[in-house]
């Protein structure tokens, strides 16, 4: 499960997700993507899920990179217990995502290989996606 190895602080605030991702919202690595159409969090096991889904439909051909990591600590406080008393542990991880946010990228495999790893990946994840292609892509030179 994907977490960050070590925090400054343990607990976090909520913050606020509004408007559109402003980096991170163009392909930088491979040649198709998909990208969020929404704002959610993202756990660490949700991305962990879709990664599984598309190396194991890409056979482990091509290549793929993971744009978010979830590095905001969730805390819950235990079932049956009275308000107050202070902030709950940390329960986990989460990557907050916004629309425009590239999540994940691949590259490597010919289109329809990829389309359907992507398609695969998304319905892991808890936001509405888009399959994207690279400006530049040239269909004649499939992998």
């Amino acid at each position: 499960m994907l977490q960050p190895k070590k925090t400054k602080f343990r607990r976090q605030q909520k913050g606020r997700s509004k408007g559109f991702a402003h980096r991170g919202h163009q392909l930088a690595f491979g040649t198709f993507g998909i990208k969020s159409l929404q704002t959610k969090w993202i756990t660490g096991r949700q991305i962990e899920a879709a990664r599984v889904a598309v190396t194991r439909y890409m056979q482990r051909q091509g290549q793929i990179w993971i744009r978010i990591f979830p590095d905001k600590p969730i805390t819950r406080k235990p079932a049956d217990v009275r308000m107050g008393k202070g902030k709950g542990n940390p329960e986990g991880f989460v990557a907050p995502v916004t629309p425009g946010r590239i999540l994940i990228e691949v590259e490597g495999v010919p289109f329809d290989v990829a389309k359907e790893a992507l398609r695969l990946a998304a319905q892991k994840l808890p936001v509405t996606t888009k399959f994207i292609i690279r400006r530049d892509y040239d269909e004649s030179q499939n992998v």
